[in-house]
């Protein structure tokens, strides 16, 4: 059996993986349960993977006893905006009710320790453009809701059991494993630096601007981009601190400043050296001028130092590994 085991549910995915990788390479015992519906099992590339769903309570008891598991860090969720609001049934059963059943499980096995991964879709549109961890909650889809209902749950079993957590509200992820290793290979993706390098590797045949006339420094929305490295080595941080006892927290995962729809795709073009074939819509309902993270709390509290803070960085490890992909479909 064993000792101190790590938990990774959904550890297959895009950002899962990343986190599996460097916590291999941290030297911790690592399982994966993923029902590899959007993650691929090669992509987990330290300890053991089973496949199932993190709603089983018997399959996830069983795993928590077998590897005498301590610590878990919960990423296994539906996260396609557009299609929450279409079926939200499907994103508070998989998001929230299964978490529930995770968190029974962890209660009933004296699991230690819980990092969530939540979003910054709970702000839902903050009247600034800057959100911190104590503005005003106010989801607008049901993605949003069901990450933030899982939030509350943990709150609420934090206070009455030893459990202790961390919950991650991530800003926009994007990038990918700098050696190429592993990437973000996710089926019909919505997120602009991603579908904007399956654009200039020819998988897709345009790029759209969603508004051009936001108030704005171009007019077109500004996000808060943070490379996917970063963002896992902010879930090693959270893990190393609720370890040395840290009291359950809350915390914004981003860099602090944003970059414009423009400017990620001129981003784009200059890295792959060729333009995009750019088409101009308008505003999809919901998406809020400019987010971006106050971020000063996740570096206090975690010590946290991101180490990839930089657009052309980003967009280049994204672009490798788009490049990567289309090499092996030919």
């Amino acid at each position: 059996m064993a000792a101190n085991s790590i938990l990774v549910t959904g550890g297959a995915g895009y950002i899962g993986s990343h986190v599996v990788r460097q916590l291999g390479e941290a030297g911790e015992r690592v399982v994966v349960i993923d029902n590899l519906s959007t993650g691929f099992a090669d992509a987990v590339l330290h300890g053991d993977l089973v496949e199932g769903n993190m709603g089983d309570l018997d399959l996830v008891s069983g795993v928590i006893e077998k590897y005498n598991v301590e610590s878990v860090i919960h990423f296994a969720a539906h996260t396609i905006v557009p299609e929450s609001v279409e079926n939200p049934l499907k994103y508070y059963g998989n998001n929230t009710c299964n978490s529930r059943n995770l968190m029974e499980c962890c209660k009933h096995s004296g699991v230690k320790h819980f990092i969530f991964s939540s979003t910054a879709a709970v702000y839902g549109i903050p009247e600034t453009e800057f959100a911190d961890e104590d503005s005003p909650i106010s989801p607008i889809n049901a993605y949003g809701t069901s990450k933030l209902m899982t939030e509350w749950m943990l709150r609420d079993l934090s206070a009455s059991t030893d459990l202790s957590h961390v919950a991650l509200r991530y800003f926009n992820v994007a990038g990918c494993d700098p050696k190429g290793r592993i990437g973000q290979s996710t089926k019909k993706a919505t997120l602009l630096i991603k579908v904007a390098c399956e654009a200039a590797v020819g998988k897709r045949d345009k790029v759209t601007i969603f508004g051009t006339d936001y108030p704005t420094h171009d007019g077109t929305g500004v996000r808060d981009y943070i490379h996917v490295e970063d963002l896992a080595s902010a879930h090693l941080k959270a893990l190393e601190y609720l370890r040395k006892g840290g009291e359950s927290t809350t915390l914004n995962c981003g860099y602090g400043h944003g970059y414009s729809v423009r400017e990620v795709l001129d981003t784009v073009e200059k890295v792959n050296g060729a333009p995009l074939n750019i088409v101009e819509e308008p505003r999809r309902a919901g998406d809020p001028p400019a987010l971006i993270a106050k971020a000063d709390r996740v570096r206090e509290t975690l010590g946290w130092a991101p180490e990839y803070d930089n657009l052309e960085l980003i967009v280049r490890t994204a672009l490798d590994w788009e490049r990567k992909l289309a090499g092996a479909s030919v």
